[in-house]
């Protein structure tokens, strides 16, 4: 798989391990990393925890657009902090790396504000989406749906990558049903280092 010189990396829910992924895709890749909304602080934040795992240096790291306190959805956690998000506080940065990975928060309609979603900003910034789902059970329609989503917003798919056991039967279904392509499994690692991240990239 060759990857575009910028995408964008979402998850079909919370907690699918998006940010790993993005970890993985940054380092095997030599990219820049971005998350422009940062939804809580503690213990660290994703670009932190992207830092720490990779070993890279800063210049891989690009500062978030926000930085929320709570870990919640943006549109709540802004409203907390007083803090107003539009579209328009959005551009994508240059970096002088082969590629730039911008991971979102949550699934594509995780709220930003009143009126916008994340899937809205995927579009502001007019990446195609590389989507991250579980492999687990449960996978099948989440992953429909947000493709789904994606299309009918017209945003072009790079591909799946599942998260998690390897599991042939959902792989097969979501290929099948959802016509696209499974650029990768990332099985459970023992632990998320530079070591374990580049053999994974390796096996994609």
């Amino acid at each position: 798989m060759l990857f575009p010189a910028r995408f964008f990396v979402t998850g079909t829910d919370t907690n699918v391990g998006k940010t790993v992924v993005s970890a993985m895709l940054t380092l095997g890749l030599g990219a820049a990393y971005w998350k422009p909304v940062q939804s809580g602080l503690e213990p660290i934040t994703d670009t932190e925890y992207v830092r720490q795992t990779t070993g890279l240096d800063d210049s891989h790291f690009i500062p978030e657009r926000f930085r929320l306190t709570q870990p919640l959805s943006p549109h709540a956690s802004a409203a907390i902090d007083g803090v107003e998000i539009a579209l328009s506080d959005f551009q994508l940065p240059t970096t002088t790396k082969p590629h730039l990975i911008v991971e979102g928060a949550g699934g594509l309609m995780v709220p930003l504000n009143q009126q916008d979603f994340i899937i809205d900003l995927i579009q502001h910034l007019d990446l195609p989406v590389c989507l991250v789902a579980r492999s687990t059970l449960g996978t099948i329609n989440h992953t429909l749906l947000s493709i789904a989503q994606l299309r009918h917003a017209g945003v072009p798919i790079l591909g799946v990558i599942l998260n998690g056991p390897k599991n042939p039967s959902n792989r097969d279904a979501i290929a099948h049903y959802g016509q696209v392509p499974i650029l990768g499994e990332l099985e459970p690692l023992p632990a998320v280092n530079p070591d374990t991240l580049k053999q994974a990239f390796a096996r994609l």
